[in-house]
């Protein structure tokens, strides 16, 4: 059996290391915003040349203490993408806001600049939020040209995009801020949920300080509303480990992609995914396009190979964010890619001679 993805098999490649670390912690008596979290916080921010890491409880919360963080509340428009996690979008209606939907381009599953500055033009947007997709990174010089023609605010969400970079700089150190989710099965993947907040401005970074821990300038008083999301030291000591194997991680992914490109460029029915000059992907998903998508899909788990969908169904199109959002363009490529995307198994710890075998057996299915 070939799964999509496998965080056992990470922690197994790491895990004397990773029981190590989690027994210390358990031995230190200190388990919330101690010393791991700090260490983390420091060294997250070095290796993506950042000043500032806010550790948070996951993904999601770090989006939306980046939007409560440039005071985005009640009614405010934010602008993204609705091809994206739902957790993008969920963020946006927690803080009240409503999330206008632009469209993505057709060779990067990423924002349109075009689409968006068509919703700029016509509506009072007061944030932005870029999502870096499948690990591959959205326009962000053209997103922050349009940005910066109105003072809007960019957040990026880099749940997908651990160590991505565009034109030698990373992923989340482009707009104001930039949200990590570390979730298990992400390039950077906790033994649980965990998240961050990153920026190079020390006036946000604060501001995020007092609002994942209830808003506290000092213990028990409250200077602003807050919440409660902080990273805890397990998951923060877990981080630690896996940090210094993220790059070498990524490396192997790109080599199980160049195998996939090679092994089914050829392949008339199949469209793999393509590279925006200038970037580095990380591939946390490795996704083709194919009108014979569920076909595929269907061949390969009876053969014990595993696919994914990222997404079956687009955000705007489900019932409970298409009333609370406004949309006001057409997501023609949005809604054309829902039907045809499909991840094939991507994840550090798959051998190269597993590769083979998907695009194999891929190349043998009768259409």
């Amino acid at each position: 059996m070939i799964p999509q993805c496998n965080p056992k098999a990470n922690y197994k490649k790491y895990r004397e290391e990773i029981d190590k670390a989690i027994t210390k912690v358990l031995s230190s008596g200190s388990y919330v915003l101690g010393e791991q979290v700090t260490g983390f916080e420091d060294e997250f921010s070095s290796f993506l040349g950042i000043s500032e890491t806010i550790g948070v409880a996951n993904g999601t919360d770090a989006i939306e203490l980046a939007l409560r963080a440039c005071k985005i509340g009640n009614s405010d428009l934010v602008a993204t993408v609705s091809h994206t996690a739902v957790a993008t979008v969920s963020a946006i209606r927690r803080v009240g806001a409503k999330p206008i939907f632009v469209d993505i381009e057709e060779d990067f599953f990423t924002m349109s600049p075009k689409s968006l500055a068509a919703v700029i033009n016509e509506y009072d947007i007061k944030a932005i939020v870029v999502v870096h997709i499948y690990g591959q990174m959205a326009d962000m010089q053209g997103i922050l040209d349009l940005a910066k023609q109105k003072d809007i605010p960019v957040i990026e969400d880099c749940a997908q995009a651990h160590g991505a970079t565009q034109e030698s700089k990373m992923a989340g150190t482009w707009g104001d801020i930039g949200c990590f989710s570390f979730y298990p099965t992400k390039n950077l993947g906790a033994m649980g949920d965990a998240g961050a907040v990153v920026t190079n401005n020390m006036e946000i970074a604060n501001r995020l300080r007092e609002i994942r821990q209830y808003g506290w300038k000092e213990r028990y008083i409250s200077i602003r509303e807050g919440i409660n999301s902080r990273l805890d030291e397990i998951q923060a000591a877990v981080l630690r480990v896996k940090l210094k194997y993220l790059s070498m991680d990524n490396n192997h992914r790109k080599e199980i992609a160049a195998l996939y490109n090679k092994n089914m460029d050829n392949l008339n029915h199949i469209i793999v995914p393509k590279l925006r000059t200038g970037n580095e992907h990380v591939y946390h998903q490795y996704v083709i396009l194919s009108e014979h998508r569920d076909t595929i899909r269907r061949e390969l788990e009876e053969d014990g190979i595993f696919c994914g969908l990222h997404y079956p169904k687009p955000v705007h199109l489900q019932s409970i964010y298409h009333k609370n959002s406004y949309n006001i363009l057409d997501l023609d490529v949005t809604e054309q890619f829902s039907s045809q995307i499909l991840s094939l198994p991507m994840y550090p710890e798959l051998n190269l001679e597993e590769a083979r075998e998907v695009t194999a057996r891929i190349k043998n299915i009768k259409l």
